[in-house]
């Protein structure tokens, strides 16, 4: 997979766009698939992009062992939101290793067999939220779009939410 940064001409969007190859995406512009997720115009091009180097492998991090634990969100000091991105660049440039594929695979199946029993609220995400939380309306599994600041809004109030690993597409624009 190779991931290319897309500028939307139309408005001054910038997004991110996943394809199997260079030619893969070549192909998807030829053919007017791609459109901006912001303002569904189609013109989209890829944005000027630095290289991504390989490290060589005496600059990569140390690997942590498959057998240490990793501590839940929420017992890391500090606001969660200060804790995504990590204090390193990549670890390693080129194709995923198969492994890595399968897990991505996999991941992406356990979404889309749990949106199944969950209910699409759009952009009403955290107002949803926030009823079923304080008891205004019957709780039930929804997912929907809320921005960042409402996210760590709802998780300061003590409401559970999760982001998607994966992007998902309103119901309205599914294919």
């Amino acid at each position: 997979m190779i991931v290319f940064d897309l500028d939307c001409h139309d408005g001054p969007h910038r997004f991110e766009g996943w394809f199997k190859s260079s030619d893969d995406f070549a192909e998807q512009q030829a053919r007017g698939l791609m459109t901006c997720p912001l303002c569904g115009s189609g013109n989209v091009a890829k944005a000027i992009q630095a290289p991504k180097l390989a490290r060589k492998g005496n600059q990569l991090p140390a690997a942590v062992p498959a057998s240490a634990e990793v501590p839940h969100p929420s017992a890391l000091p500090g606001p969660p939101a200060k804790k995504i991105a990590p204090a390193h660049g990549p670890v390693a440039a080129g194709p995923l290793p198969p492994q890595m594929m399968e897990l991505a695979q996999k991941l992406a199946q356990v979404q889309a067999e749990a949106l199944k029993s969950s209910r699409w609220v759009g952009k009403s995400f955290a107002e949803d939220a926030r009823a079923m939380h304080y008891g205004e309306r019957d709780a039930e599994i929804i997912h929907g779009q809320a921005t960042i600041a409402e996210a760590q809004e709802l998780a300061e109030e003590g409401i559970a939410v999760m982001p998607l690993p994966f992007p998902v597409a309103p119901p309205d624009q599914a294919n």
